[in-house]
């Protein structure tokens, strides 16, 4: 029931007064977006004075946007490497950060095909908490009684590392899920999940995923809600469903656990929740049987109100495939955020997934926009970027976000490409486009253009003595498979029909391409089962020449025309497949393991 109007917020009616004192936090914070964000720079500049970062470009203190816009150098994670690399291998002065660097956060994109190193520092985690703090308030304002029931939320942990100088290195998500705040949070009714911490947490993913998901079908009936952080991770939970509920529901019916779940802390846990349940196994093996898995988030979990995933960007391919799942629940993504920092909500969670924009917090950290175009060659050192502030940015236009946090990124390119369509007060509010220069991800990884390449020239040194080259290339994610994978289409000269590539030597043309992606892809592969084996399909010779007669024929310029390296247009994937001579598939998995190499 909605709390006395008294302290209603032009956000609506909250639901209590907890929430009531969240929806007046965001309204102060973006009424008044450009004299936080003042304050915010002034803080980081004061804060971080001493450090030898700031003190290299002289900035002798000051604390105004004017100073620190003209002597600080607009920059990428290149940029910052050797003072990452030296925090990395031990050196603990006050190298980019006063406040010591707690931890590395792993960003899913890469450099060298290694996952970049964020440094955190320890009050981060109380920002990105009070971010998180706001997101059920705004989400009542959509939909009532969530107090009544529980969240069914597929949350996992990640390997970690440690660096040369003994800094933990691990995702974003994972150092959150390991922190105190999120272990020893305080109950609060509309926010309860039926998974356990000691699920969340357990390592090993089949017996974190095997748990979470016996517990979701107990509580089948208070389940309001279904979520993972990526669509991706919702649809391999469905599919972990399909391939195990003879054992999830001979585990209900007898109240004991699979002997595959091994974690000790786990099966003390779990031996207080499974209570036998006969009628509830005979109910789960009767909806698994049959023929059809339409709907069956709704068959199973009956009085679920919206699928909490994140589908905006690359993970807007999984919508459909959700859509069939769920039987159109409405997809709530509810915040924007990345390793380098946490940064706004979606005001409006219950939208078209293609109507998202989420709204930057201008307390999270300073923020720049670099104005987007695709067609220009980009910035040089005689001409320099203009920068445009947070308050300033126009709808409609597209920009590249730079951030400055409090841990010590100065005017740090993220690689976001966001579009401006509005404001709440004054406020923006951002469209996700896309990450610049990703070609293909199925889950958390992001693999460019150059990437591909490389990937491919390593594995057309296969063909090498079968007289055989790669003529052209191109790719897609397939994300009708769960989990996806990686497509790549190849037209092949071959110089002797009698000597031809077997299907053998194209299987492992197919690994050498994973061996060549970088670490997050293999990770994905190896460890988190949420990409499956890369696919070759050899076409026709004369297919991507039709292809370029296709795209004249639609108005390229035949002198402009450059072969896609990625396709998503489905008449250009119809005519690749309609012109498929054989299918090869990756045989095994290829290497990686969590430690960085040195």
């Amino acid at each position: 029931m909605a709390v006395d109007s008294a302290i209603s917020s032009p956000l609506g009616p909250p639901a209590c007064e907890k929430d009531a004192k969240a929806l007046r936090f965001i309204e102060e914070m973006t009424r008044n977006a450009d004299s936080v964000q003042e304050r915010v720079l002034s803080d980081i500049l004061t804060q971080n004075s001493q450090t030898e970062y700031l003190r290299r470009f002289k900035l002798n203190g000051v604390t105004d946007r004017d100073s620190f816009k003209s002597k600080l150098p607009v920059i990428t994670y290149e940029n910052l490497q050797p003072e990452i690399q030296r925090i990395a291998n031990g050196d603990r002065s006050a190298i980019l950060s006063a406040h010591p660097i707690s931890e590395f956060l792993t960003s899913s994109g890469t450099s060298a095909g290694e996952r970049k190193l964020m440094p955190t520092i320890k009050e981060e985690l109380d920002r990105r908490q009070l971010l998180y703090s706001l997101l059920m308030p705004v989400m009542n304002l959509y939909v009532p009684g969530l107090d009544k029931g529980k969240g069914l939320y597929f949350l996992f942990v990640k390997s970690e590392t440690r660096t040369p100088g003994g800094l933990l290195a691990r995702p974003v998500l994972t150092s959150y899920y390991k922190s105190e705040h999120f272990k020893t949070r305080p109950y609060d009714p509309y926010n309860v999940y039926t998974s356990p911490n000691e699920a969340i947490l357990c390592p090993d993913s089949f017996q974190s995923m095997y748990t979470q998901m016996l517990c979701g079908l107990q509580d089948r009936h208070q389940v309001l809600r279904v979520g993972a952080v990526f669509a991706s991770g919702l649809l391999r939970a469905i599919r972990f469903l399909q391939l195990n509920w003879p054992q999830l529901s001979q585990d209900i019916e007898t109240g004991t656990l699979n002997q595959k779940v091994t974690d000790p802390s786990l099966r003390e846990c779990m031996g207080k929740i499974l209570k036998p349940d006969p009628e509830l196994a005979r109910f789960v093996r009767h909806e698994c049987s049959k023929e059809s898995w339409e709907g069956i988030i709704t068959r199973i979990w009956p009085n679920t109100k919206y699928l909490d995933v994140i589908v905006t960007g690359a993970m807007a391919q999984y919508i459909p495939t959700l859509d069939y799942y769920s039987g159109g629940l409405p997809k709530a993504c509810t915040m924007y955020a990345s390793s380098e920092c946490y940064f706004g909500l979606n005001l409006n969670p219950m939208c078209k997934p293609s109507e998202v924009s989420y709204t930057i917090m201008p307390n999270m950290a300073y923020f720049e926009f670099l104005p987007h175009d695709p067609n220009s060659a980009g910035f040089t050192r005689d001409s320099p970027p203009k920068l445009v502030d947070l308050v300033d940015v126009e709808i409609g236009k597209e920009y590249e976000l730079v951030i400055t946090t409090y841990a010590g990124l100065c005017r740090y390119r993220v690689g976001d490409i966001l579009r401006v369509t509005g404001f709440h007060n004054s406020a923006p509010q951002f469209h996700f486009v896309r990450r610049k220069n990703v070609l293909l991800s199925i889950d958390s990884d992001k693999t460019d253009e150059a990437e591909l390449q490389k990937a491919v020239e390593n594995a057309s040194r296969l063909l090498r003595e079968f007289n055989t080259s790669v003529v052209e290339y191109t790719s897609y994610a397939d994300t009708k498979t769960i989990p996806g994978h990686y497509v790549i289409y190849w037209e092949l000269l071959v110089k002797d029909a009698a000597n031809s590539p077997t299907d053998d030597v194209l299987k492992q043309c197919c690994l050498a391409m994973e061996e060549s992606m970088n670490s997050v892809y293999r990770q994905g592969r190896v460890a988190d089962n949420s990409i499956g084996p890369l696919e070759i399909r050899v076409v026709k010779n004369g297919t991507f020449e039709e292809l370029m007669d296709y795209a004249i024929s639609r108005g390229a310029s035949i002198n402009q025309y450059k072969v896609p390296r990625c396709v998503n247009f489905t008449p250009i994937m119809e005519l690749l497949d309609s012109r498929v001579v054989s299918t090869h598939f990756s045989p095994a998995l290829p290497h990686w393991t969590p430690e960085r190499r040195r």
